[in-house]
């Protein structure tokens, strides 16, 4: 049965990239990481990661554990950033991995033929690499200078497209993507968009995701 269910989350993974919400505790504050999560769903996220970069394994299990519970629920495909054993142990739909992570066709080893392997390029070697290795989507950036990773290097509009016409795979965009500049990669083959400050940084989350759901749609569809 699980089997089947990732098949068909696979089948669709295309759609279900649009916006690609990438968790941050850094901004709880009075709500917890998994009431934030919800309200962007609710506000229109279609994907969602969990990456805690300084949470311990076990903290770390508990968290992935009651977020992929809220995603089944919500039917939106859970990936966890680079622990393949956490993944692989509480069920998660897939893993992401960078570039400097597990490689990619040792992941798909671990993982299985049927869960979600995501893998982050920055050029387009990288980007082909990952697809002939079993990558199912990429996240390519940073696309716009961005606070959330220290070692973020710029991918410009000409690489994000170079990627995009290389591979036969879904690309999403990640890195300082806002309401403010999503508008700006239309034309460029992504089918999506990973944000996190934009979502986990507002205010309202569920408004925020919201319009960031409209702003991107129009983006990727052109209009």
């Amino acid at each position: 049965m699980r089997s089947a269910e990732l098949r068909e989350m696979r089948k669709n993974l295309r759609d279900s990239l649009l916006l690609y919400a990438v968790t941050d505790r850094r901004w709880t504050g009075e709500k917890t990481l998994l009431q934030q999560v919800e309200s962007a769903i609710c506000g229109g996220a279609t994907f969602v990661q969990l990456r805690e970069k300084d949470l311990e394994e076990s903290a770390f299990e508990e968290e992935a554990v009651e977020i992929a519970a809220l995603c089944k629920k919500m039917h939106i495909p859970f990936v966890v950033n680079d622990n393949v054993e956490i993944a692989k142990r509480m069920g998660a739909d897939g893993v992401h991995v960078g570039q400097s992570d597990m490689e990619a066709g040792d992941v798909r080893a671990l993982l299985g033929p049927d869960a979600i392997l995501g893998v982050s390029a920055q050029t387009v070697e990288q980007a082909v690499l990952a697809e002939q290795r079993g990558a199912d989507y990429l996240g390519v950036g940073a696309v716009f200078p961005t606070g959330s990773k220290d070692d973020a290097c710029e991918v410009s509009r000409e690489t994000l497209r170079a990627i995009c016409e290389a591979v036969s795979i879904p690309v999403i965009a990640i890195g300082g993507i806002s309401q403010d500049n999503v508008e700006k990669l239309s034309g460029t083959g992504i089918c999506g968009v990973a944000v996190i400050s934009a979502i986990f940084g507002a205010k309202d989350i569920f408004m925020a995701t919201r319009d960031l759901f409209e702003k991107t749609k129009r983006m990727v569809s052109g209009t």
